[in-house]
């Protein structure tokens, strides 16, 4: 195995050393996301079960599954031997050294869940390409793909979140899956989907995957579905599995029929169809085409001037974002497009089971389609495609590719979640040194196989660059920067839209195209 005795210590330096980075962030900025966590543990410390998703002294209320609340009241108890103040709930906006030290350290505190994660990730990697080189092995890149990976560090590290423990619980069932062991893997990822349910967009890989892989247990020689091996036993553990975990989370507040308050703080479709600041995907070109042709009808005389809103023209990214000329969007609308966008990678996996590369291939497309599609979609979550995009991009170069140019749009996309003078160096030398060791190790190991970018795709990846000089230093010196002040965001959005969505295509065509080897049939 690539990761027997001999291993360990380069995965232990990459471990610490990013662990070390980590602390090294403490002091830097945080965003509101900072306050809501010290909300949440306010909240679950001081008050009874029953009033924990009613709290509403904070604009930030609970909004995150039962699991995560619980996550929230265990770290409370430690909380309060760095400053009980935190735990006040009428102390908004608290935030004293000891507090932001406590807040920091428990997201790396936390992380080892993520490092053990990918541990299991690089030993599910089969060393086919031998490499002299430690640097040049599958593994090693794969390490340091997924525990340095840049949107995580700024995200967690700078902006405020815990993703990387959820991320960890993810990469595990995952690693559990490609092990052949089932039913932990179904295990955590329903506990992952009681910590934070963003992850149902995932659910049909999963669902799929399982019941394909585990419920029926054999092939005919043509790779078609023996329907005779149909397991009920494994369905009947797999069913008791996800009803157990249901139980343990959602029984309590069944019991206080709280059940509907939880549900409506969990899915709140009050909100507008597009975060305050678009995230780059389907939503944002819509935008943007609206706002071009309200311009264009405006100047023509087409449209009313007086009829039409002056948010949508000057305010820029608000959050109730009325389309003007194109139609407007609806929960249900985007609810139908995701469906329909993750139909065809569901099909596949059935269809043509390739197992575990195909499952991550589903995974990937049933992230990139709900982030394409989804309902006031947070620019965060193409981290939901671009972690487990890691795993295929050291497999095959065609995937690797696809990576580059995932990882390096989605990755500036985030650009504007830091727009601190002090983090600009932070975020655009950590970007510069993720992005750049992604393309030469990738290179390195596919370098017998034909480039892994087109030029096109060359030449769209360096125009990010003239993009972040125009958005952080050209534009504040103009004098738009008063009339139009949603230009470098707009601007952002847009060209890493077109990125994403082509990315997003490429990935498609590449899993519809494929044909199945023999020797995956009889798999």
């Amino acid at each position: 195995r690539a990761m027997a005795a001999g291993g360990r210590g380069w995965f232990r330096a990459l471990a610490l050393g990013v662990s070390f980075l980590k602390c090294l962030l403490i002091p830097a900025y945080y965003s509101t996301d900072f306050e809501v966590h010290r909300n949440w543990l306010a909240i679950t410390h001081n008050l009874p079960l029953s009033q924990w998703y009613y709290e509403a002294t904070s604009e930030w209320t609970l909004d995150y599954p039962p699991f995560f609340a619980w996550f929230e009241y265990a770290l409370s108890h430690i909380a309060k031997y760095f400053d009980p103040q935190m735990l006040v709930v009428e102390n908004l906006n608290y935030a004293s050294h000891a507090t932001i030290l406590f807040q920091r350290l428990s997201v790396i505190f936390t992380d080892t869940l993520f490092i053990y994660a990918v541990h299991e990730c690089c030993r599910c990697v089969n060393g086919k390409r031998a490499a002299k080189d430690i640097l040049e092995k599958p593994t090693f890149i794969l390490a340091v793909l997924l525990l340095w990976n840049f949107g995580l560090l700024i995200v967690d590290h700078i902006h405020f979140q815990y993703n990387g423990f959820l991320f960890g619980l993810m990469l595990l069932s995952v690693a559990r899956l490609c092990q052949k062991r089932y039913l932990e893997g179904a295990l955590l990822f329903a506990v992952l989907l009681h910590f934070k349910h963003i992850y149902m967009y995932v659910a049909p890989a999963y669902g799929i995957y399982l019941l394909r892989s585990y419920c029926f247990t054999a092939n005919n020689a043509d790779g078609s579905l023996k329907w005779r091996s149909f397991s009920f036993l494994h369905v009947t553990l797999l069913g008791l599995i996800v009803c157990l975990v249901s139980a343990l989370s959602l029984g309590p507040f069944l019991v206080l029929g709280q059940l509907p308050q939880v549900i409506s703080r969990l899915f709140p479709f009050k909100r507008g169809l597009c975060h305050a600041y678009w995230a780059p995907n389907f939503w944002a070109l819509y935008n943007a085409v609206d706002k071009a042709l309200t311009i264009l009808g405006l100047k023509c005389n087409f449209l009313d001037g007086t009829k039409v809103p002056k948010a949508s023209m000057t305010g820029g990214l608000v959050q109730e974002f009325q389309h003007t000329v194109l139609p407007s969007v609806t929960p249900l609308a985007t609810l139908i497009c995701t469906f329909i966008a993750i139909l065809p990678s569901v099909f596949c996996l059935w269809f043509k089971p390739q197992g575990p590369r195909g499952f991550l291939q589903c995974l990937v497309l049933c992230a990139l389609s709900s982030f394409m599609f989804g309902w006031h979609v947070h620019e965060k979550a193409i981290l939901l495609a671009i972690l487990p995009l890691s795993l295929l991009s050291i497999q095959r170069a065609k995937d690797a590719g696809i990576y580059l140019i995932l990882t390096t749009t989605g990755h500036f996309s985030l650009f504007p979640l830091l727009f601190t003078p002090p983090e600009l160096p932070i975020k655009i030398l950590l970007m510069l040194l993720f992005t750049v060791y992604s393309f030469s190790s990738l290179k390195s190991l596919f370098r017998r196989e034909k480039p892994l970018l087109n030029w096109l795709e060359t030449i769209y990846l360096i125009q990010l660059v003239p993009l972040e000089i125009f958005c952080e230093i050209i534009f504040p010196l103009t004098p738009w920067k008063w009339h139009f002040p949603f230009v470098p965001l707009l601007l952002t959005s847009v060209y890493c839209a077109l990125g994403i969505t082509y990315g997003w295509l490429k990935l498609y065509m590449s899993v519809l195209t494929e044909r199945i080897s023999i020797r995956q049939k009889a798999e």
